[in-house]
């Protein structure tokens, strides 16, 4: 019986070469995939720093009669945007305020407006966050 020590060692070429592959076609699936939920959780904090925005934006009204115009004014209220957020106060007057959310990781912003404030970008009810 001979025995060529040789041919039970390692993988053959043809064998590595087939799991490079298999692993890049794994790879190139889930890729897109990671992206997407990516972006769906930046959305998601856009959301939720309006709806906190809007918050600290009635405390602040409900002591000054009227709306902050910046969210610097509203931080002493416990308001912060979260990492990469940058939000933008549009219109803001006794009698309501309109906002935008956008976030360094996506083209896509978030709009609220609330009370006589004109409606913005996408949004289309007063009160209700809307992103495109």
């Amino acid at each position: 019986m001979s025995t060529n020590p040789l041919s039970k060692r390692g993988f053959t070429l043809i064998e590595l070469l087939v799991v490079v592959v298999i692993v890049g076609l794994l790879a190139a699936i889930v890729g897109p995939q990671f992206s997407l939920a990516r972006e769906r959780t930046y959305v998601s904090v856009m959301i939720t720093d309006l709806r906190n925005f809007a918050t600290a934006e009635e405390s602040y009204f409900y002591d000054f009669a009227t709306y902050a115009s910046d969210p610097a004014t509203v931080q002493v209220r416990g308001f912060e945007t979260s990492q990469g957020v940058s939000l933008t106060v549009n219109e803001a007057t006794s009698s309501g305020w309109s906002a935008t959310a956008s976030h360094i990781g996506t083209p896509q912003q978030c709009y609220m407006y609330l009370g006589s404030a004109a409606p913005i970008g996408s949004a289309d009810s007063e009160g209700v966050v809307a992103c495109s």
